[in-house]
């Protein structure tokens, strides 16, 4: 028996079939899983659940095979689901142990869990589970409300937690350097048929009904003219004429930063992944909203440059925009029947 609503994103922890079998269980908790971020909402995720073991995939059907042929992102993708399915399980008195594969190997076997009855998660924890709900991307142009100091502290140490590390570009000579290989790498990108073709798939009217992809309610100003091939970073990081400087204690918006591994492997991809999906959580609970940058490191010029602005050997995976917005609707997801295999 399945569990879930009509409209994934009114999933209730109160549909928790706890009179069933610790499968179904398992099953109705793919449907938090199931609200992680995707490039181009594109939800390239599959799950295996058998009695108490469960096991992720990635869906190598949906490789965005133009900006993302190494299939990095889409392994990031997986890697933000698998944080929001652990952190489901905690919320719902699991534990578990995580084994990953030596090799993704042809299946794209990428983690599988055993799960058992464990402790109730704490308070910060049930937060978390919570902020799942309210957390997707959101491309509006965000306020002038400065973001706390403390608070992107805070995230650098959720990164690095995860093993990961969250470079939060500080000075205006970082953000004009990072804008600029932002754009150069979207009009590298836009020169490219493969890339249009590519985007245009995956972009919908507000109508469709599709369960996938962007629909165009989703779209911000500054996506708009992204896909238009014009510059969008104007509309993102220049401030409003007279604007003094951003207080001691706090970074006027957006906040630009860069989330990077140690390696570049697609151990490090999953990796970056979950330390992702725990980024935005905690900063949903903030109330803080995030969108992302991936041209800079789809464009392997621009990654390179990117690298060597961090002044560091690690790898950037993705760039956050971070900042306080009006709510927006989220975009369409599967339902849990259409990513079991």
């Amino acid at each position: 028996m399945e569990h879930g609503p009509s409209d994934p994103w009114k999933i209730s922890e109160r549909d928790f079939p706890a009179r069933e079998s610790i499968e179904a269980q398992l099953r109705f908790l793919l449907n938090y899983a199931i609200l992680a971020p995707s490039k181009h909402n594109t939800q390239p995720w599959l799950f295996h659940v058998e009695r108490n073991i469960i096991e992720l995939y990635a869906d190598q059907t949906r490789i965005l095979s133009t900006v993302d042929a190494s299939g990095r992102e889409l392994i990031m993708s997986c890697g933000a689901a698998l944080a929001n399915l652990l952190v489901a399980l905690r919320y719902f008195g699991f534990s578990w142990m995580l084994e990953m594969p030596t090799s993704t190997g042809e299946n794209r076997l990428l983690a599988r869990l055993t799960v058992e009855q464990g402790e109730q998660a704490g308070g910060e924890e049930r937060k978390l589970f919570f902020a799942i709900m309210q957390r997707h991307t959101n491309r509006r142009a965000f306020s002038r409300r400065a973001v706390p100091v403390a608070l992107l502290r805070e995230l650098e140490r959720v990164a690095g937690e995860a093993g990961t590390y969250l470079h939060v570009m500080w000075d205006e000579q970082q953000r004009a350097t990072l804008a600029q290989l932002i754009l150069n790498a979207d009009q590298s990108l836009w020169t490219d048929p493969g890339f249009r073709h590519e985007l245009a798939q995956w972009v919908h009217t507000s109508e469709s009904n599709s369960p996938d992809g962007i629909p165009a309610y989703a779209l911000g100003r500054a996506d708009t003219t992204a896909y238009l091939g014009m510059p969008p970073l104007h509309t993102l990081i220049e401030t409003s004429e007279g604007e003094h400087e951003a207080q001691r204690r706090a970074v006027k918006p957006p906040v630009l930063a860069v989330l990077s591994t140690v390696n570049d492997d697609w151990f490090d991809w999953l990796e970056a992944g979950l330390a992702l999906e725990n980024i935005l959580l905690h900063a949903r609970l903030a109330g803080i909203w995030a969108s992302f940058f991936s041209q800079p490191t789809e464009v392997a010029a621009q990654r390179q440059a990117l690298r060597d602005l961090l002044g560091k050997a690690d790898f950037p995976q993705i760039v956050l925009r971070l900042g306080y917005a009006s709510r927006v609707p989220p975009t369409p997801r599967r339902e849990v029947d259409d990513i079991l295999t």
